[in-house]
């Protein structure tokens, strides 16, 4: 896959927050492709139990609500 406007950032994640994206990454896949299909997940649920343990979620609805936000962005800026 070819990145154009690639930029380097640093990211922070806990050793059980890395092992759990080692788990879930597929072979030959970048970090940087591996959350972006985490990100485009479709089932929610889905991605937060490949996922639990390595949040805190206190507001499990108001995170619902953020995700349901953020797709409505994405798509209406897709349109």
């Amino acid at each position: 896959m070819v990145y154009r406007d690639t930029v380097t950032k640093t990211l922070t994640i806990r050793d059980e927050v890395y092992d759990k994206l080692l788990m879930i990454k597929r072979e030959n896949e970048s970090f940087s492709d591996l959350f972006l299909r985490l990100s485009e997940e479709q089932d929610t649920m889905r991605l937060l139990e490949q996922l639990r343990g390595t949040v805190d979620i206190n507001d499990t609805e108001q995170l619902m609500a953020e995700v349901r936000t953020r797709r409505a962005e994405k798509r209406h800026d897709n349109s």
